[in-house]
């Protein structure tokens, strides 16, 4: 039979359900500003029904209630929503941190101004055109001085200013590193606590909230996904690997690359392996250091060593006003001491390659002249020989735009003499040092006995930069330069002596009587004109060319991200605003919820007083 005190027991139900829902509610309120906060919603459900089947139920009529309980609060969230935000952010973060740094790599270029390396490249050709119209005056010698030191200081702060904004990044990645680790950290933390609330029967709402706020954040760093099949060991994943499982995670750390000049490497904590990702802050940061100003610094340098060597080229073979020849007007730093090349790669205090730019045949050679002969020119790139072979009827001009567009590394073209000459491109892999020449073989004898390049034939005869004084397996006659030292657009500049002495400055080429007068300006004009003739190594363009493509190119990529960051920050706003509308708190929805309790407050103890005026009769009223 029903207690007769069951009344008080329904009505204190009542006042403890409508309470909980008061204080969920005003929880809600409170917490309306906090970030990574989601609704939560109670669900009132009515508590067992007094006698439970069976046959030794008192005989009563149907099932008496008990009143209301608490059967959950829970927050309002959808976990789909949740998993297109942590996707979204990763890309919104990409995308706005190289729009971010590609605006300064943008205002490097320093276009258009009159301090561009642009225009002081033009202003560098017009002195030469100047000199040749006035080669007999000191003041055009001085001018061309002047605009070509304006030139190479304009390249080296190019330059400096490049390798700033990579430092800087190498900067940032370190410290973003370390705020992953704070996160992986700190997510694992909440997981146990999690799982500790949840083993004690209990829904721990507010932190689920913070660690999908603190998921969320690691997500603008780096590529992840998530994994809720075991509640108690939330997981996520980087890469198909995991950082975080349960209350264990897996922190990255930074170490020198060796093949990237140094800089730092994220990497496996737990085994040194190196952690690979493409998206989020870190991808950004990563792609924009490696790739972005890795090539940009790629196509300066490219620029840097092929306006000296052909400005060189021309200027060694010429004569100054003071009839000095055979002097380069720019001087650079090679990259290695001995003069053949050689170079200690593995520091054992021995000579083991050979670091070659640049080589040269003795012989003449005629573009549209049939080569007569065949034969087979083996050239490694960076993973492969490549073959390119030659027949009879090939002419020299044919063979050398097989050799080009091989993708052998290395360009081939006739130099002012008509002399075979092949210089080394920039590597594209960071395995490989850049401006190297790294093997040469000819089955047949176009290298050989036709250009005057190697002694022999076959691979008996051939170059090789694997090996110290390879330098020998070229003619004795053979010209050649070393490699530059790494970044020649930072170490370029201006031959001492030709600074000290402007007359020195080569204008004039000796007629074939070898006489020269301080009139002729045939060497001045062939420098001017390097400015519209195809000579950038590597691809076929003039120095404006290379700079317009350049700079063309820097700009597209910046508009690109813009566009793209823009794009990102507008899908992730709108599933925020989605989210928003169904986890967010809504004052209006939540007062009017606060007045429905409070009024079913107010009725539950209205109820309790009305039992206890009962209970009153019953006990202190009736004659018993």
């Amino acid at each position: 039979m029903q207690s007769t005190f069951s009344g008080i027991e329904i009505g204190k139900r009542g006042l403890f359900s409508h309470q909980s829902a008061i204080h969920t509610i005003g929880h809600n309120l409170t917490n309306i500003d906090s970030d990574g906060y989601s609704r939560q919603q109670i669900s009132l459900q009515s508590f067992d029904p007094f006698v439970v089947p069976g046959l030794n139920r008192p005989s009563i009529t149907g099932q008496i209630g008990q009143g209301p309980t608490v059967a959950s609060i829970t927050r309002v969230r959808d976990s789909l929503l949740e998993m297109r935000i942590v996707n979204e952010s990763s890309g919104e973060e990409f995308w706005k941190t190289r729009d971010r740094y590609l605006r300064m790599l943008e205002r490097i270029y320093n276009e258009p101004t009159e301090l561009s390396v642009r225009n002081l490249l033009d202003k560098f050709w017009e002195s030469w055109q100047n000199l040749a119209l006035h080669p007999d005056q000191s003041g055009a010698r001085q001018a061309t001085q002047e605009r070509a030191a304006a030139l190479i200081e304009g390249i080296r702060h190019q330059y400096l200013q490049m390798e700033e904004v990579r430092s800087m990044l190498d900067r940032e990645i370190q410290v973003t590193v370390g705020e992953i680790n704070q996160l992986i950290n700190d997510i694992g933390d909440l997981n146990l606590e999690i799982a500790q609330a949840r083993a004690a029967a209990l829904n721990p709402n507010d932190l689920l909230d913070r660690r999908d706020l603190l998921v969320e954040q690691l997500a603008t760093y780096i590529d992840i996904s998530t994994s809720n099949r075991d509640a108690d060991d939330y997981t996520i994943y980087s890469q198909g690997l995991f950082l975080v499982q349960g209350e264990h995670g897996r922190p990255l750390e930074v170490a020198p690359n060796p093949l990237q000049e140094g800089f730092s490497m994220p990497i496996w904590q737990h085994n040194g392996e190196r952690f690979i990702n493409g998206g989020g802050r870190l991808g950004a940061l990563e792609s924009l250091r490696d790739q972005d100003l890795t090539t940009e610094i790629r196509r300066l340098d490219d620029f840097s060593i092929n306006l000296t060597d052909l400005v060189n080229e021309i200027h060694r073979s010429a004569y100054g006003a003071d009839g000095s020849t055979g002097t380069n007007f720019f001087v650079e730093i090679p990259r290695v001491i001995d003069t053949d090349g050689n170079f200690d790669s593995d520091g054992d205090g021995l000579f083991d390659v050979t670091y070659l730019f640049r080589v040269s045949g003795e012989n003449q050679l005629e573009t549209h002249a049939r080569i007569g002969f065949g034969g087979t020119i083996s050239i490694e790139n960076e993973s492969e020989a490549v073959t390119i072979d030659y027949t009879a009827t090939d002419t020299v001009g044919q063979l050398l735009d097989r050799i080009n567009n091989a993708n052998t590394q290395i360009v081939a073209r006739l130099n002012r003499e008509g002399g075979l000459e092949l210089k080394a491109l920039s590597a594209d892999s960071e395995e490989f040092p850049d401006y190297v020449i790294r093997s040469l073989e000819d089955s047949g004898q176009f290298l050989v006995g036709y250009a005057g390049l190697l002694n022999a034939s076959g691979a008996a005869g051939a170059y090789n930069w694997q090996q110290a004084d390879a330098v020998g397996a070229l003619r004795p006659t053979a010209a050649f330069a070393t490699a530059p030292l790494l970044h020649p657009a930072g170490w370029i500049g201006i031959n001492p002596d030709i600074a000290d002495n402007i007359q020195s400055i080569a204008a004039a080429i000796v007629d074939p009587g070898g006489v020269f007068e301080i009139g002729n300006s045939d060497a001045a004009l062939a420098i001017a004109a390097l400015r519209n003739n195809p000579v950038l190594v590597g691809s076929n363009q003039t120095f404006d060319e290379h700079i317009a493509e350049t700079i063309a190119s820097v700009g597209l990529r910046g508009e690109r991200a813009d566009l793209t960051a823009r794009t990102q920050e507008q899908i992730v706003k709108q599933l925020k605003e989605m989210r928003a509308s169904l986890s967010g708190v809504n004052i209006d929805e939540e007062v009017a919820e606060l007045i429905k309790h409070q009024h079913g407050y107010a009725a539950t103890a209205r109820f309790i007083t009305n039992v206890d005026s009962m209970l009153d009769t019953i006990i202190n009223r009736m004659a018993v």
